[in-house]
């Protein structure tokens, strides 16, 4: 055969190969589960971090200027309002007190000498026995001394504060911090000197800052429990999730916002009280406050795992009754438990698919393995928010 004939025969028998050759079966529709939309009323629940203080604070000082001579208290234990909790020296408040009282004494003895001589001068102008003159002084002299009697009493009152000032004493009751004074230390005088601080703890103030949005979501709230005279009847709705994630047992209430918000930052300062009976909860921590600020009627919710994020854009894939899938761009809004809130591209009654994404990377069908509400598998329910 010629080299002609041979590439005939070899284009042949290619051609009689490539028309047996059958075309693959296209592939299955991917397999997913799917769950319904859930429509619930759902709770806008906010969260604010927050620094636990005193709903009082007392700063304990010197009122006046002396040696510190006993710490009378327990550092960090409960005082009483009235109890004594440093002593100043009141040597030096004693002898000022004795010293007053002898010039109250030498007052009333020179006020009762002139009163004798004004109403001896006053008969004895009857008589025409003395000028006017000398009863006019009479009358100045017993004036005077008037004056200087109140002086003198005036005085004594004075030592008798001073003295009292040398017993230093809690104006509340609540826990008192650690001194800032050793015995035989000087104290008072113009910069008064901070002893200790004594702080109310029961109930306990968490105080934090809301944006400007957020106050006027919870304005309403804020007001009845702020101005209202029966706002301790009200059921206590704020919550408070300590450092360790833990929330804690007792709800409080709001207490007060700042009169203005701050153009730096455009959030307002704001507090709320907490119940703290047993005294665990100290100044300085810090917290979340978290509290409902709005409630959103018939909310649509998905589980968290039906929502994709692909190039900023938030996507859920939609299955219809006939098994078609589609990809729809929603708006989410907060998350509420396992759950995320889409504010726009969903209907009620519609299903997502919640497993299988992965696999659909353009509508078409697909085959539903199973529905997780039909399935007896439960629905989350949004019982308390976790963020």
């Amino acid at each position: 055969m010629t080299f002609r004939e041979i590439a005939l025969v070899i284009v042949a028998m290619s051609l009689s190969a490539c028309g047996g050759q059958k075309a693959s079966p296209p592939p299955p529709p991917p397999e997913v589960v799917v769950m319904p939309v859930i429509q619930r009323d759902v709770p806008e629940v906010a969260e604010w971090i927050g620094v636990l203080d005193g709903s009082v604070n007392a700063r304990i000082q010197a009122q006046v200027r002396g040696y510190l001579l006993r710490q009378l208290y327990r550092e960090g234990a409960l005082v009483n309002k009235g109890q004594p909790l440093f002593e100043i020296d009141p040597r030096p408040f004693e002898a000022a007190l004795a010293q007053a009282r002898s010039e109250v004494s030498r007052a009333e003895a020179e006020q009762v000498r002139t009163d004798a001589n004004l109403k001896r001068a006053q008969e004895l102008i009857k008589r025409d026995a003395i000028s006017q003159m000398e009863l006019d002084t009479a009358v100045e002299q017993d004036a005077a001394a008037r004056a200087s009697l109140q002086a003198a009493l005036a005085n004594l009152e004075a030592a008798k504060i001073n003295l009292g000032f040398t017993s230093i004493q809690s104006p509340i009751t609540g826990v008192a911090g650690q001194a800032q004074a050793q015995v035989g230390d000087l104290v008072g005088g113009g910069d008064g000197n901070l002893l200790t601080t004594v702080s109310t703890l029961d109930p306990i103030r968490a105080k934090f800052s809301v944006s400007e949005q957020e106050y006027l979501k919870a304005a309403d709230e804020i007001a009845v429990a702020i101005r209202t005279p029966a706002a301790e009847d009200r059921p206590a709705t704020i919550e408070l999730i300590l450092a360790d994630g833990s929330v804690y047992p007792h709800k409080g209430r709001f207490d007060f916002v700042d009169r203005q918000i701050d153009p730096t930052t455009g959030t307002l300062g704001a507090a709320a009280l907490f119940p703290n009976p047993d005294n665990i909860l100290r100044p300085g921590s810090f917290a979340k406050v978290r509290a409902t600020v709005d409630t959103i009627e018939g909310g649509l919710l998905v589980p968290q795992e039906a929502v994709r994020e692909l190039q900023g854009n938030t996507q859920v894939i939609v299955v219809d009754a006939g098994s078609n899938a589609e990809i729809r761009s929603v708006t989410t809004g907060f998350r509420v438990g396992p759950l995320w809130l889409i504010r726009e591209g969903l209907k009620p009654g519609e299903r997502v698919v919640t497993e299988g994404l992965q696999k659909i990377t353009r509508n078409g069908p697909v085959r539903v393995r199973s529905d997780a509400a039909a399935s007896g598998v439960p629905a989350p329910a949004p019982s308390s928010p976790a963020d």
